[in-house]
């Protein structure tokens, strides 16, 4: 069993910045990909952002340039840094654990990040 626990989330005006952690605890194992999935209301879980434990980053479109994962091993701690924060960005921000090829992956209780224009 992985636990991960979300915290940063807020209200901020378009143009500003936040950051999220995500700690993770538990029976984590070498090889895994942490990342960052939103979903507005009424959309899809979409992905953000992911970072595997060798420090390879995958961004979605939408945010490349304006949104920086990175994470600390010995910590279990993925970090989600966003600046120029639009209105669309407005969701509820879920950290991921997944080990690919086990077919194992657990989610956060989200945490949630309003945008005002």
């Amino acid at each position: 069993q992985v636990q991960l626990v979300e915290s940063g989330g807020g209200f901020v005006q378009a143009g500003g910045s936040l950051k999220l952690s995500c700690v993770a605890s538990g029976s984590i194992a070498r090889g895994n990909v942490m990342g960052w999935y939103r979903q507005a209301p009424g959309k899809q879980r979409e992905l953000v952002a992911t970072i595997t434990t060798s420090g390879s980053t995958n961004y979605a479109e939408s945010v490349k340039g304006r949104f920086t994962i990175s994470g600390d091993n010995g910590e279990n701690t993925v970090f989600l840094q966003m600046n120029n924060l639009k209105p669309e960005d407005t969701a509820v921000y879920y950290c991921n654990y997944r080990r690919p090829g086990y077919g194992i992956y657990y989610w956060g209780k989200g945490t949630l990040v309003t945008v005002s224009s």
